[in-house]
């Protein structure tokens, strides 16, 4: 169950079906993402190919990321069935 998004333009894709807060390219990817978090389990849920799911290190230890085009990613982290903190980011 997806408990909090901290970016505002993925939250409002998520509660409100408003995509003017993201690249209009990652609408799509976004919302399957955005579909299987709040489906997900486990962190094995989110392992899917294409995904390229990962956990992270350093400042963001205990936080995975999911591929969604290019240097763009979705990041989380999945504690009991819930996913919180989700963010939208560019890594580079």
């Amino acid at each position: 169950m997806i408990v909090n998004i901290k970016h505002k333009g993925l939250a409002d894709l998520y509660n409100e079906d408003q995509s003017k807060g993201v690249m209009q390219s990652h609408v799509k990817r976004l919302k399957q993402i955005l579909t299987l978090l709040e489906s997900a389990a486990t962190i094995n849920d989110m392992n899917l190919p294409g995904l390229r799911l990962h956990a992270l290190k350093g400042d963001m230890s205990g936080f995975h990321a999911v591929s969604v085009s290019g240097n763009w990613r979705v990041i989380f982290r999945l504690v009991d069935g819930n996913a919180l903190d989700i963010d939208y980011t560019d890594y580079h």
